[in-house]
């Protein structure tokens, strides 16, 4: 991190509600997490009076299965943010050039400018179409968020050979991957995937993700890191969760449904982007986005503000959550 940079580099927005009253669909969080975890989280709390082993076996071998590649290629951190932060740290330096999509996850750009680097703007359905050539990293979120497009497999392959040719590292963020039947990039020469287990697991605070490399690009993020990057519940809870195969595929299969649901519904009142992830961008018109929060908010309901995504000014995002919770925001939505 370049200390010269710090003091011009401002925090990001995000959604997310602690009101215990609203039902919050600003936050893309699973609002269901996998019978047992309670469990073995009480479990873990009890051996947390020593340090965990900093090597992690068990949590990148369930890593290495759950995207498909190596154990030694999974590098452990607390949550995706930490795993494209240390990426940036390990890959930019001052004075370099990112290629950042938008609108996207605003701790892209952030990240780059807390480096002394620059971001530089593409609109993220043309950044597969970009040189790659003299820059010295590629964002890619896929599916992005907040407009919920999945690239296609193929072309994002082709990409990734592109940037490899040029000596360029390319970071997938597959935050919401997962929610798909999409293979990961995992494992992929000079590609570096960050993965969370906040989304899909429904389990925001337990601070659980890892990043996936190879060759020297793995080497520099394994010694980079922190040591005991993952408290022990953390690893414990997040080493069961992803092998829960059969809440992985009921959670798809009721996004798939409730997505299509709503989308059929919101149609008569807004602007809906297609998506494949858990969140839905709506387009409010000539009405005003800030407004439409405040009402739904009145009424019991968190939506996000999505004017604060680069390039979007009249748009807001909803979750997709539980049928009964989506029934409730459809009704608010209609009077908005």
């Amino acid at each position: 991190m370049d200390p010269d940079a710090i003091d011009a580099v401002e925090r990001v927005p995000h959604g997310s509600s602690d009101n215990p009253d609203l039902i919050d669909f600003s936050a893309n969080i699973n609002p269901r997490i996998p019978t047992g975890v309670k469990a073995v989280y009480r479990d873990a709390l009890q051996s947390s009076g020593t340090y965990p082993p900093d090597d992690y076996p068990e949590y990148r071998t369930a890593a290495a299965d759950y995207v498909g590649c190596t154990p030694e290629e999974v590098i452990p951190t607390p949550g995706g943010l930490a795993a494209i932060r240390l990426t940036i740290e390990t890959t930019v330096s001052a004075g370099d050039s990112v290629l950042v999509p938008f609108p996207s996850f605003g701790e892209y750009h952030r990240e780059v400018r807390l480096q002394g680097a620059t971001p530089e703007f593409v609109p993220h359905g043309r950044i597969l179409e970009t040189d790659p050539t003299d820059h010295a990293l590629v964002i890619v979120c896929n599916p992005n968020n907040p407009t919920g497009d999945l690239y296609d497999a193929d072309e994002l392959r082709h990409y990734a050979e592109q940037c490899r040719d040029a000596g360029t590292t390319l970071l997938v963020d597959e935050a919401f991957l997962g929610f798909t039947d999409q293979e990961s990039m995992a494992g992929q020469a000079s590609v570096v995937v960050a993965r969370s287990l906040t989304k899909l697991f429904g389990l925001p605070g337990l601070r659980a993700g890892f990043a996936v490399a190879t060759g020297s690009g793995r080497n520099r993020l394994e010694i980079a890191r922190r040591a005991w990057t993952l408290g022990t519940p953390a690893a414990a809870v997040g080493t069961y969760s992803m092998g829960c195969s059969e809440f992985i595929t009921e959670t798809r299969g009721r996004v798939l449904y409730e997505r299509n649901r709503m989308c059929e519904t919101l149609t008569a009142s807004f602007d809906v982007h297609p998506s494949d992830a858990p969140f839905l961008l709506l387009d409010a018109g000539e009405r005003d986005p800030d407004e439409i929060v405040r009402t739904a908010r009145d009424r019991g309901v968190a939506v996000r503000d999505a004017t604060t995504f680069r390039g979007l000014d009249s748009h807001i995002r909803v979750a997709v959550r539980l049928p009964d919770e989506n029934d409730r925001l459809l009704d608010v939505l209609d009077d908005v």
